[in-house]
């Protein structure tokens, strides 16, 4: 029978059971003992994680100063983040779980972590797109952009998804204007539309629009009020433009789904979630503002699919209460140990040269024990 494998001439079966035997033990080694390390901007990171926090402790004290009390069935930590299942500022259909996630102070970390791959740095314009779907991840956008210093120009969709800032008195441009009074955040809003379908607040209730435009005026934000979704993305355009003021902007971010932030259902699926540093290849006739700022080179942040983004980051899903600022593999991730990886390569490469050398000592020393042969007579003629 022909052999199926090859080893080395010479070298003894047990020298080569020693070898495995050592490598097995490295490879265990490696992967048993990582190294905790700190990822990068990490100071930065957890600045705006403690103000993301500080910033939602400050929503929970006002809902409850204003009598509004978290619903015990889809807020059981009492975040006062989670509205109702249906109100009459209810824009779409939402996902519990999603809502429950997105109460996390370390997402303002995650934010930090994609601007700074943005490549922004401090004093850089930057436009913001948001609705009140997602409460908790606007406060942990608004956090990130004040830590790094960043100009922001904030535009709002007022309505919400299920479970969202949906209460009438109290939805999400009700919210910021708490934290600016409240010397949390130097910014807010530039201006708010109804949001919804088109984001003319279509679908909604006459009452449900009205409410909204209620909120708008009392907080004293410019009105968006398009006849279409292509007027309405050409509108926050010139106002993102306008507000710049001549200042480049260096990347767009959005919170949530907004019609004319995203697009259609279809636009918001050609965007991946997190950092998109290039348009998408098949984009079709959808329009939106992230696909106007994407075709000019600037780069898109997209915050949606939340659990997505929170196991890509390490960060828990429907957490048991607030998280602590800090927690997650944005913060310090287990990798490989390289000092003990390439330790042991080294020790495993001279446990086989000692062989080599060992195996070739010991054919030079049998050559030298060895007879010489005797010399054969010359035959006569």
């Amino acid at each position: 029978m022909k052999r199926v494998y090859w080893r080395p001439p010479g070298v003894s079966r047990r020298a080569m059971v020693l070898i495995t035997a050592l490598s097995v033990c490295v490879l265990l080694a490696v992967e048993l003992i990582p190294v905790r390390r700190k990822q990068p901007w990490y100071e930065a990171k957890l600045q705006a994680a403690h103000l993301a926090r500080h910033a939602m402790g400050i929503i929970k004290a006002e809902k409850a100063r204003r009598g509004i009390l978290p619903s015990p069935e889809a807020d059981p930590h009492g975040t006062g983040l989670i509205g109702s299942a249906l109100s009459p500022v209810t824009s779409n259909t939402g996902f519990l779980s999603a809502k429950r996630t997105s109460i996390n102070p370390n997402f303002a970390a995650v934010l930090v972590h994609l601007l700074e791959q943005a490549g922004v740095n401090s004093g850089d314009v930057v436009a913001v797109g948001m609705s009140g779907s997602f409460p908790a991840l606007n406060i942990a956008a608004f956090a990130a952009i004040q830590t790094l210093d960043l100009r922001p120009i904030a535009i709002s969709s007022v309505s919400a998804s299920q479970w969202g800032a949906n209460d009438v008195d109290f939805l999400w441009i009700d919210m910021e204007r708490v934290l600016v009074d409240a010397k949390v955040f130097r910014f807010r809003s530039v201006a708010a539309s109804r949001g919804g379908i088109d984001d003319r607040g279509f679908g909604m209730s006459p009452r449900g629009r009205e409410l909204i435009d209620q909120a708008i005026e009392r907080n004293q934000l410019r009105m968006i009020d398009p006849e279409n979704l292509n007027e309405a993305v050409a509108e926050r355009i010139d106002i993102y433009q306008e507000q710049a003021k001549g200042q480049a902007i260096r990347a767009y971010v959005n919170i949530g789904g907004g019609s004319a932030s995203v697009g259609t259902h279809l636009g918001k699926k050609l965007f991946r979630p997190g950092l998109n540093r290039n348009p998408p290849r098949s984009r079709g006739p959808v329009d939106s503002v992230m696909l106007h700022f994407a075709e000019l080179d600037i780069p898109v942040i997209h915050i949606t699919r939340i659990a997505n983004l929170a196991e890509r980051y390490g960060l828990a899903q429907e957490p048991e209460g607030l998280p602590r600022p800090g927690e997650g593999k944005v913060f310090i991730k287990a990798e490989y140990n390289r000092w003990l990886a390439g330790g042991g390569i080294a020790l495993i490469l001279a446990v086989m040269l000692a062989f080599i050398r060992l195996d070739v000592g010991m054919r030079i020393l049998k050559g030298a024990r060895r007879p010489r042969e005797r010399a054969q007579p010359e035959p006569m003629v």
